[in-house]
């Protein structure tokens, strides 16, 4: 079933001061697009909402049991995380079994987007290094990966890169896509991006969820992948982010990953299907009020006390002097 795009909308003082255009597609393992909200079809960047596929290679290629990288450390890889220390230490962790160091990223550093963790690295004079950087685990996945290939890792960020290249393969395959072609761009943090349209997205996390359809190499791959991010959700977000909160609460039924600008992916096992999904003008908050409001469509969150899943279906929001002002809501 195709729809009109989803609305979230911002009220205030009993009328809409704002709302967002959102598109969606629930695709099957199979392929099958089940239900969809606007145009699914046109290109989008997925951002970080792709990071489990880009790391697939690595995991496949045997890579996490060369290094003895833990469940936290696989977990690490797929994150867009806050920064805090737990991550910077693992990630640290990742870097000395590889015999890296943080020289070797190639992410660029910024502040830790958890304000308290900026505000304690700032409180002991010290400033913020790659390791810092949200993106740091998959990075240091890609440094694996160019051991694996045995290639130096030196430029492991350009597109003709052999890391670069055999993540893109990985991805072609996964989202049945061709990016030869694509439309791409440095990311944030310098590795390719590349533009697909929305249901291919959803494909290849159906497939991630429900892998019965590839290799016995890749079901292992993504099964190793998929336990490690909902056993570890922390890992993949930090303290109060939206995806280590619903997988936290859903109970390891549901791997969810934000991408900048909007961007969303959720890969539900049980169901055997993904749900990927962009809000027009980029707004995160617009677009984790509509995964909440489509976890509850396709019933995965059934068991959940209503008490639980309230705070997220209706987002309230308050001033400074904690005074309600309005809310977010979305309604299918």
């Amino acid at each position: 079933m195709q729809h009109a795009p989803l609305s979230v909308q911002v009220t205030r003082g009993g009328i809409v001061e704002s709302e967002h255009s959102i598109k969606a597609v629930i695709v099957s393992s199979t392929g099958e697009v089940v239900e969809s909200w606007g145009d699914v079809d046109m290109l989008v960047y997925p951002r970080s909402a792709i990071k489990a596929m880009q790391v697939l290679a690595f995991i496949e290629m045997g890579g996490a049991e060369l290094f003895a990288f833990s469940e936290e450390e696989i977990a690490i890889c797929c994150a867009s995380h806050s920064g805090e220390p737990e991550h910077v230490a693992t990630v640290q962790s990742m870097l000395d079994k590889l015999a890296s160091s943080e020289s070797d990223f190639e992410c660029g550093c910024h502040w830790p987007s958890r304000a308290e963790a900026s505000y304690a690295l700032a409180g002991e004079g010290k400033k913020p290094n790659q390791l810092h950087n949200n993106c740091s685990g998959k990075h240091a996945g890609m440094l694996g990966l160019a051991k694996l290939l045995g290639v130096p890792s030196q430029g492991y960020i350009g597109i003709d890169h052999p890391v670069q290249q055999k993540i893109a393969d990985t991805m072609a395959e996964m989202c049945e896509y061709d990016y030869s072609t694509a439309p791409w761009s440095p990311d944030g943090c310098s590795a390719p991006t590349w533009a697909m349209p929305l249901t291919n997205l959803a494909l290849a996390f159906a497939k991630f969820a429900s892998p019965e359809s590839l290799s016995v190499e890749r079901q292992k791959a993504c099964k190793t992948l998929y336990d490690a991010v909902v056993k570890h959700p922390f890992m993949v977000a930090g303290t109060d982010r939206y995806c280590t909160d619903m997988m936290t609460i859903l109970q390891k039924r549901v791997f969810l990953k934000v991408g900048a600008e909007g961007v969303y992916i959720a890969a539900i096992p049980e169901l055997k299907l993904a749900i990927a999904l962009k809000c027009e003008d980029g707004a995160v908050r617009a677009a984790e009020s509509v995964m909440t409001t489509l976890l509850d469509h396709v019933g995965i969150t059934s068991f959940v006390a209503d008490g639980i899943m309230q705070k997220y279906r209706s987002v309230t929001l308050k001033n400074w002097e904690k005074r309600t002002t309005g809310a977010i809501v979305c309604r299918i």
